[in-house]
């Protein structure tokens, strides 16, 4: 089964060949810690997810913070070091906080002109943008982009991660990735669920377009109720502000029956908490009406 999964894998990214994880997180720390190391400089959006910060601080890497999808100030970071040093720009696909979009376009050639290894982590794109194929498809880069790692628990409803990329630096992590080496694997029954929601994503375009049209219908109905929102992604932030007011909404919408998880410091900086609710294909049109005039209610409540 995993070797199934991985050529599944490989093939959905449009790679040589694909490596499964046990986790999302034990892929990012594990791919980025073997890859890199304290000759190499990684270049990191500053809002990229806990594990991929995680896998540069065990690096021992040079890291470079570039202000959130800010392409001017990563080239200005990445002209200050030598062409030939070993370089890696690393970034969300699609950003878990926010639900925008990496510039992965931009990056591309950036790490073209600058002789760096370009990463992104699909774990909120797979199943979700470029047809279902994740960031690198948005934007017609399957083929360029060095490296696609994701999860297995979002879209694909099951347990794991998987990075995608070449056989040479799929075959180096499978002898030095220190989490892939020395952690359980996944039992039979994940990887199957995976699979077989991988082949459901695959072959159902329905699910897609489910998926779509749902997002527009909720981005039309918190824009009704004055909450801004795009229909870039499933994910939707509703900015609330305090810790105190957060918590408020997040259990007023709990005890109607609505999961709006309450996302506070660390996770995003003070001052900025939000409720995260995210849409899937399976919500039909009177769920997302109840949930945005329960969601309007508890904001006015607070006021």
């Amino acid at each position: 089964l995993f070797t199934d999964l991985e050529r599944e894998l490989a093939k959905f990214k449009n790679t040589e060949k694909a490596l499964v994880f046990n986790t999302g997180y034990m892929a990012n720390v594990g791919t980025i810690s073997a890859i890199a190391d304290k000759n190499m400089t990684i270049f990191s959006d500053e809002l990229n997810h806990a594990s991929i910060i995680d896998g540069c601080r065990l690096s021992k890497a040079t890291v470079k913070a570039y202000s959130h999808c800010d392409v001017e100030k990563l080239k200005c970071l990445l002209k200050q070091v030598d062409r030939n040093a070993r370089k890696l720009i690393v970034t969300d696909g699609v950003f878990s906080m926010d639900g925008d979009i990496a510039p992965l376009d931009k990056l591309y050639e950036l790490s073209r002109e600058y002789n760096a290894l370009l990463m992104v982590d699909d774990a909120h794109a797979t199943g979700t943008i470029g047809n279902g194929h994740g960031t690198a498809a948005y934007y017609g880069l399957e083929k360029e982009v060095d490296i696609q790692l994701g999860t297995l628990s979002k879209s694909l409803g099951s347990v794991g991660g998987y990075v995608a990329a070449n056989s040479t630096i799929i075959d180096y992590l499978v002898n030095m990735s220190r989490s892939f080496i020395f952690s359980t694997a996944l039992s039979p029954a994940d990887i199957g669920a995976a699979l077989a929601a991988l082949h459901v994503l695959e072959s159902d375009t329905s699910v897609l377009r489910r998926l779509q049209n749902n997002v527009n219908y909720m981005a039309d109905c918190l824009n009704s109720i004055g909450i801004c929102a795009t229909n870039d992604t499933p994910i939707f932030p509703i900015l609330i502000g305090s810790n105190e007011d957060t918590l408020t909404v997040s259990n007023y919408l709990y005890n109607a029956g609505i999961i709006g998880t309450a996302i506070r410091p660390p996770t995003v900086p003070v001052g900025e908490s939000r409720i995260r609710l995210t849409v899937t294909a399976a919500h039909n049109k009177e769920q997302i009406d109840y949930v945005c005039r329960t969601l309007d209610k508890a904001i006015k409540e607070l006021n």
